[in-house]
């Protein structure tokens, strides 16, 4: 695939940027040596690789999601101003 320079002033209008008439033409060698790359990638042949998300192999690190320090309420609410039953209590802020 070859890109010319109506496509060159094409993909700049989308993209909005302002490109003068003499940054069409390597704007275009640019972008067709980006194609001719993607194109050589194409020929590479990726059956059975599976999709990555590093290039080094990781594993999610993990931990059992339970509760490891419960049954403190009343030490969580011990230096608030105001508690009712473990709960802190605040004053209104919303008529």
């Amino acid at each position: 695939m070859s890109v010319d320079a109506a496509t060159v002033r094409r993909i700049a209008h989308l993209a909005r940027i302002a490109v003068s008439e003499e940054e069409v033409a390597p704007l275009q060698g640019e972008l067709n040596a980006i194609l001719a790359f993607v194109e050589q990638l194409d020929a590479v042949d990726v059956a059975g690789v599976e999709p990555m998300t590093s290039v080094t192999p990781m594993a999610m690190k993990k931990r059992e999601d339970v509760v490891t320090d419960g049954g403190r309420a009343f030490d969580v609410v011990a230096n608030a101003p105001e508690t009712e039953d473990n709960y802190f209590l605040v004053p209104k802020v919303v008529e």
